[in-house]
């Protein structure tokens, strides 16, 4: 073990410590119970060993200033949680997103073909002629290469932006964040935040530098870390699966220490935790069940599903219980790491400002759908929530809706706190559990980096990518896994 991470690990127990006291307990497996104490950023980087006298640059403007509360995710597009991924409507999907008012695409190279099929929607004459490319952001990733493979070395970095610029028909990246850090040491993710922030400083292609993952404790010292040893802090850190109906340690372990490390931005993506809250289980893709959570939870979920079908209760199917009440609660909670971009409220886009409706910033969101109908009914519960908010029925108006409209979404949020209520009471015990990740017993099997064979060019049809050309029975493309 290098002396960094050693001395890394050692450190870090001993804040765990310091953060024990002010905290909470401790549980067996080293997450923070928290207690709802009052924050104390001050308290929290000192035990960080962030240095008081740390001013935290950020980059100009704050990424919090122009990125999209919303943002459509591209790991569906792929073969985990979708039998066939080319034969979904990808540039229907991103066409209709952007007439609907979003304005924000997260992808990663780690999600099979996804920037590819994402690249070729864009690069369209609709696209082209109705939404200039600085009207919309590109969130992608670097480091993750498959299920066991990751490469964070600087060389690695640099191929695989320059790789994600070629695939996404563009001359720059909004946000590049280091894909699922839990695999790697921190001497690693170091090294790639640093390469990607020389890339932005020395040529333009890449504006925000970010890290992602699973694990919120990693992740917040990760970023306390970056902070520690550069001086500056994060623009942006995306968590999955951690602000959901069965989890939300988000908000209550990592959201203090990720605003006292700085950190400017905290999307939460998967508000399902990958497919989980779902009444027909998980999904079941070309790979089979790829879903980390042990039975029990899926029991225990299964039967939350049952009770909350039960009621009589319009939409009481759990995954749209979910899918609203993360959405929602996270707009709110999660202001404070939140952004002022396009809310995507159905008013006519002039750069539209969210101060202009409330004054305030609201939780980021990332949302994955698989066709052009999940899209249209995100959207709706999106707008809805927006009507929900404060001055939402000028938001409601200005957007052709109506005052009806605000009435049924403060009724609909009614409905949903009851059905959220007896959902995560009916899950018990398995309220905020985590799965390990990454398993025991983990090996990068990165031995060297390598250039890997392109994934096939898809098709001019807007709507058909061609299937990934077969070697000896076995697709070209090899399995992937997204967040």
């Amino acid at each position: 073990m290098s002396s960094f991470r050693s001395d890394f690990r050692q450190s870090r127990d001993n804040r765990l410590v310091r953060l024990k006291a002010f905290n909470g307990d401790l549980v067996p497996n080293g997450h923070i119970l928290l207690r709802s104490p009052p924050v104390d950023h001050f308290f929290l980087r000192r035990a960080a060993g962030i240095p008081e006298s740390a001013s935290m640059p950020r980059t100009t403007p704050a990424l919090s200033t122009l990125l999209p509360p919303l943002i459509c995710g591209t790991a569906t597009f792929n073969d985990q949680y979708n039998p066939d991924p080319y034969a979904l409507p990808t540039t229907s999907i991103v066409h209709e997103a952007l007439s609907l008012g979003v304005r924000a695409f997260d992808t990663s190279p780690y999600y099979g073909p996804a920037e590819d099929l994402l690249g070729a929607a864009l690069d369209t004459s609709f696209v082209h002629q109705n939404f200039p490319r600085r009207d919309y952001f590109l969130l992608t990733k670097v480091g993750r290469i498959s299920g066991d493979e990751f490469d964070y070395s600087e060389s690695w970095v640099r191929h695989s932006v320059q790789r994600s610029l070629e695939r996404l028909h563009t001359s720059y990246l909004d946000v590049v964040y280091c894909h699922d850090v839990e695999f790697v040491s921190p001497e690693e993710v170091l090294t790639a935040v640093e390469e990607l922030r020389r890339i932005r400083d020395e040529t333009g292609r890449v504006k925000y530098v970010g890290i992602s993952g699973y694990p919120v404790t990693t992740l917040c010292e990760l970023s306390e870390m970056i902070l520690r040893e550069t001086g500056e802090p994060l623009d942006i850190v995306m968590s999955y699966a951690n602000f959901t109906l069965q989890n939300t340690r988000l908000a209550s372990v990592a959201l203090p220490r990720l605003e006292a490390a700085g950190v400017d931005v905290v999307p939460n993506a998967s508000v399902l935790g990958m497919g989980l809250l779902r009444r027909k289980g998980v999904p079941i893709g070309a790979r089979g069940d790829f879903h980390p959570s042990p039975q029990g939870l899926r029991a225990a979920i299964q039967a939350a599903s049952d009770w909350s079908s039960a009621q009589d209760i319009a939409d009481n199917r759990i995954e749209k219980v979910a899918i609203r009440w993360a959405l929602e609660k996270w707009m709110r909670e999660g202001v404070a790491v939140g952004s002022k971009g396009d809310p995507a409220s159905g008013i006519p886009w002039i750069r539209e400002k969210i101060e202009s409706y409330g004054g305030t910033k609201l939780g980021v969101s990332v949302m994955g759908v698989s066709n052009v109908e999940e899209l249209e009914e995100t959207m709706r519960v999106w707008r809805s929530i927006l009507d929900g908010l404060e001055d939402g029925e000028k938001t409601a108006l200005d957007a052709g809706r109506s005052v009806d409209d605000r009435t049924w979404s403060l009724q609909r949020q009614q409905q949903v706190t009851v059905l959220a209520e007896g959902i995560r009471k009916a899950l018990g015990e398995w309220i905020d559990y985590a799965w390990l990740s990454p398993a025991p017993g983990f090996v990068n099997k990165r031995s060297a980096p390598a250039i890997p064979a392109p994934l096939p060019t898809p098709a001019a049809s807007p709507d058909q990518v061609p299937k990934p050309a077969l070697i000896n029975g076995i697709p070209e493309l090899r399995p992937r896994v997204p967040i």
